[in-house]
């Protein structure tokens, strides 16, 4: 696969990220509404967020208001769970 590509699903409001075409061998939740999908190697392949349009509003809410307040960056990796 040469570039990402990105699905959105409206009526159950799942973003799905696809990295990679490889068969997905398992996902680890990193938290309730996000997966990552890993191959064989255990190398990510897509991300999967559920409730997508609640959790892209929230981080582009945090990371104005941290700029805004002039927060430090690692603050917005915290806030928002990555």
């Amino acid at each position: 696969m040469d570039k990402p590509k990105m699905n959105y699903f409206k009526e159950e409001d799942i973003l799905h990220l696809v990295i990679s075409d490889e068969k997905e061998a398992g996902s680890v939740q990193l938290s309730p509404n996000i997966t990552v999908e890993l191959n064989e190697e255990g190398e990510l392949i897509g991300i999967e967020i559920l409730e997508a349009s609640s959790f892209i509003r929230d981080s582009i809410l945090e990371t104005v208001q941290a700029k805004m307040l002039n927060l430090p960056k690692t603050y917005n990796q915290v806030a928002s769970g990555l």
